[in-house]
């Protein structure tokens, strides 16, 4: 019965992920947990917390629920309401401290955008331990003794994270397009449900094909701007290419054909495509958004300032930091897969990481902790 109530609850929560969900923070037991167990914390986003309750099972742990207005780790991090407020909020208010005689709290990886383990650790006196991007990792990750390998550390898009998305997108749009267009005629309801679903399970089955022609990391004029913000490639187009092939093909072998008919649904077509594709970038964990301009910096290593302390390292979520102990000092040999979160910056205790513009602006480490990106992308949020 817990099995198909989780199945459930992925189901419809995956329909309205576009959305917040939040849920009731504080302290959940997993299994039969004593004072030597280990305490994890995630966000209140709730199908994140049923998954990491899920990942757990097995387990005798202590799972902190912290406030992050129930969106998402990554999301909530990123854009200022994971913060170390809530972190230190959660530690405090849960009665955690009296539950383990040990101070050491797993986070989530992809909140090290929003969260300083310096900051938490000396205003609680926790030490932070960054667990693994994903959830399913956690029983290894314990295994290893709190040790993360390469894999671990690297955010993917694979199949099933993309067909999330597609129905994502496909879930809030079809019900809009579905209630604008039924008082007008509801006999188009079927096929234009049908092109919506399609459409968004063809572009994200078939990005891994595509995705290397979207552009990265170009200035933009307006015209360019209007093709990142909807990250047109040659695979999407070519798809529509087919499908007018077969609907007209279709049209003239089976039906009467109709220049009215077949000009009206490619419109229709083209603009379920339009819409669906809005962003496709900033759908994906391994892109950055085409709305944001952040995807224009580049991150810099002050080497005189390094002292190899290995944070990079361990939040980068593309792996693209090394760090020779020996020498104590970093090195970004995969400098071109970053995404810009920023997450390096944040917790780098000795401030040798910046962003830099192409017009050579520097966006202190300050700045970054300071003020986190809006929905569109602009870093305006101040974190209190």
């Amino acid at each position: 019965m817990n099995y198909l109530k989780y199945v459930i609850i992925n189901i419809i929560e995956t329909l309205l992920r576009a959305f917040p969900i939040p849920c009731k923070t504080g302290l959940i037991k997993i299994g039969h947990p004593d004072e030597n167990s280990p305490v994890f914390l995630t966000c209140n986003y709730h199908l994140t917390v049923e998954r990491v309750k899920s990942a757990l099972k097995g387990m005798n742990a202590y799972l902190l629920v912290a406030n992050t207005k129930g969106d998402n780790v990554w999301c909530s991090a990123t854009g200022g309401h994971f913060t170390n407020h809530s972190v230190v909020s959660v530690l405090k208010t849960s009665g955690i401290e009296n539950l383990v005689k040990h101070k050491r709290v797993i986070l989530p990886q992809l909140a090290a955008t929003g969260i300083e383990g310096k900051i938490i650790q000396k205003k609680t006196g926790w030490k932070v331990i960054w667990g693994p991007v994903y959830a399913k990792d956690i029983p290894v990750f314990v295994r290893r003794n709190f040790k993360k390998s390469f894999e671990m550390n690297k955010v993917e898009f694979p199949f099933v994270q993309r067909i999330e998305m597609a129905v994502m997108w496909a879930c809030p749009f079809s019900v809009i397009a579905s209630i604008i267009v039924f008082p007008f005629n509801y006999g188009f309801l079927l096929p234009l449900n049908i092109l919506i679903w399609g459409w968004s399970f063809l572009l994200f089955i078939f990005f891994p094909v595509y995705s290397k022609w979207l552009v990265r990391n170009k200035k933009t004029t307006n015209f360019s701007k209007f093709t990142i913000v909807f990250d047109f490639s040659r695979i999407p187009i070519i798809l529509w290419v087919i499908f007018l092939f077969f609907f007209i093909s279709w049209n003239i072998l089976f039906i009467a054909f109709n220049w009215g008919f077949v000009i009206g649904w490619s419109l229709v077509s083209f603009a379920i495509l339009l819409i669906i594709n809005i962003d496709l970038m900033g759908s994906t964990p391994i892109y950055k958004s085409g709305l944001h301009e952040d995807r224009l910096l580049r991150i810099s290593l002050d080497e005189e300032k390094c002292q190899g302390a290995g944070f990079c390292e361990q939040v980068c979520p593309k792996n693209c930091f090394e760090v020779d102990h020996k020498q104590h000092m970093a090195s970004i040999p995969r400098i071109d897969d970053c995404v810009q979160c920023g997450a390096c910056i944040v917790q780098c205790p000795f401030d040798a990481l910046h962003f830099e513009s192409p017009t050579g602006e520097i966006l202190t480490p300050e700045s970054i902790r300071e003020y986190k990106l809006n929905l569109i992308g602009k870093r305006l949020v101040k974190v209190d």
